[in-house]
């Protein structure tokens, strides 16, 4: 184990080495296409070479330096271990609050995504987050365990005067809690009463709060006292896709909610 850490200490005290090895199992470059390439100075890329050499990683030819196959499987390795630990630094803060149950996905998705966090100056910057992302959707599904009021207000807003489509489906506890209140009742029964929005009710747990637009899936993370700690938006297409996937899974298994739900046991 040792000698196999000696050599990830030595290409991990040098971005040089790492960039090299990089450009090297690509193709084949000259020593000055690599100084180009990498910023490395000719003394270091002498030096660089000769050690990569002595490891057998590199093979000379008429054309310059190429990595050989041991070489480049150095390389893959070192890419993947940088792409790991970029995504754990990305997450480090918040992937207590992760649904990692749920969440059928490579972690490395998540390695570009964008992490809004409450600040003193602004508390509500993940919830602006996603109200940002409501109001810029022409198209809006939701899986979620809530469904806050000015969610609501935005996407019934953009449904009936804006032609916006909305899909989402919320855990039983989530409608309750906006029937149970008279104004917040009346937005809803106009929502669902939208041609362009459809709501389902899903009665068993939802541990997941998903917001999914064009090119865009949110993710809201709160913590065990359901207090919000952060937003996080992804891009990456296996992260769109499991969203969608799980959207469609907590919608095959929800049921309509008709207006007349929303009545039910109460009096206007």
């Amino acid at each position: 184990m040792d000698s196999e850490l000696e050599e990830i200490e030595f290409l991990a005290l040098s971005a040089n080495r790492v960039a090299v090895l990089d450009a090297l199992q690509e193709g084949t470059y000259s020593r000055r296409d690599l100084e180009e390439l990498t910023g490395a100075s000719q003394p270091t890329l002498g030096r660089i070479l000769r050690d990569f050499d002595e490891r057998n990683w590199i093979d000379r030819t008429d054309e310059g330096y190429e990595a050989t196959a041991t070489g480049r499987l150095v390389a893959a390795g070192i890419t993947d271990l940088t792409e790991i630990v970029a995504t754990e630094l990305k997450l480090r803060d918040v992937v207590r609050w992760l649904p990692t149950d749920e969440l059928d996905v490579d972690l490395r998705a998540f390695r570009d995504a964008t992490i809004t966090v409450p600040t003193q100056t602004r508390p509500s910057a993940p919830v602006q987050r996603t109200t940002d992302l409501l109001r810029n959707a022409d198209r809006v599904r939701i899986v979620s365990y809530a469904f806050n009021e000015r969610s609501l207000e935005i996407v019934r807003r953009r449904t009936l005067e804006d032609g916006q489509t909305f899909e989402g489906v919320f855990s039983a506890a989530a409608i309750e809690a906006l029937a149970d209140d008279e104004l917040l009742r009346r937005q809803l029964r106009e929502l669902v009463d939208s041609e362009r929005a459809e709501i389902r009710v899903h009665d068993g747990p939802v541990p997941l709060a998903v917001t999914i637009t064009e090119g865009v899936a949110q993710l809201l993370l709160r913590d065990e006292d359901g207090v919000l700690q952060a937003a996080l938006d992804a891009e990456d297409p296996r992260v769109l896709s499991w969203a969608r996937e799980a959207h469609e899974r907590y919608w095959t298994d929800g049921r309509p909610l008709e207006a007349s739900d929303l009545d039910r046991g109460r009096e206007e």
